[in-house]
């Protein structure tokens, strides 16, 4: 049986911390986020007016039933969910409802379908199905990166 030489010795805590942190990143990556709510129904009202909905950004999680219900203030305008091929038209002081389930994560835009005016282009919105996975992973990965910055750094001084 050989000797450890002192470098070698003096080596192995690095490899076995850098070895750790590969092994909690991985772990971070891989790992299954849980969900963080169980689904339920959602009532939103949005207000229709030329040339913007409000509110102009909705978020709900996924699995949510939707029950949205439009109004019109002033023209006729129209409700288009883009990737939920929804399309519904509003006019002054007849509400539309409509229901679905946010059954895909992401963000889709919604916009008025029917011609209001000369902003009629720029009258967009914004649904946000979430919890958004990514955001958390990226956070869990920056806190693995400055950990392990910061175990380099620290080992380099007391070198």
């Amino acid at each position: 049986m050989s000797q450890l030489t002192p470098m070698q010795t003096s080596r192995r805590p690095i490899i076995i911390q850098r070895a750790m942190l590969l092994l909690v990143g991985l772990a971070v990556l891989l790992a299954p986020i849980p969900a963080f709510h169980t689904p339920r129904t959602r009532n939103i009202t949005i207000d229709v007016s030329q040339f913007e909905f409000s509110p102009s950004r909705l978020t709900v999680n996924r699995g949510d039933t939707v029950q949205v219900t439009l109004a019109a203030s002033d023209v006729v305008h129209g409700f288009f969910l883009d990737g939920y091929e929804i399309d519904f038209r509003v006019e002054p002081g007849i509400s539309q409802q409509f229901t679905f389930l946010a059954d895909r994560s992401g963000k889709f835009r919604y916009r008025c379908s029917v011609a209001c005016g000369p902003l009629h282009p720029f009258m967009v919105g914004e649904l946000v199905v979430g919890p958004n996975e990514p955001v958390w992973r990226a956070s869990a990965l920056a806190v693995v990166a400055v950990a392990a910055m910061l175990f380099s750094v620290r080992k380099r001084r007391s070198a």
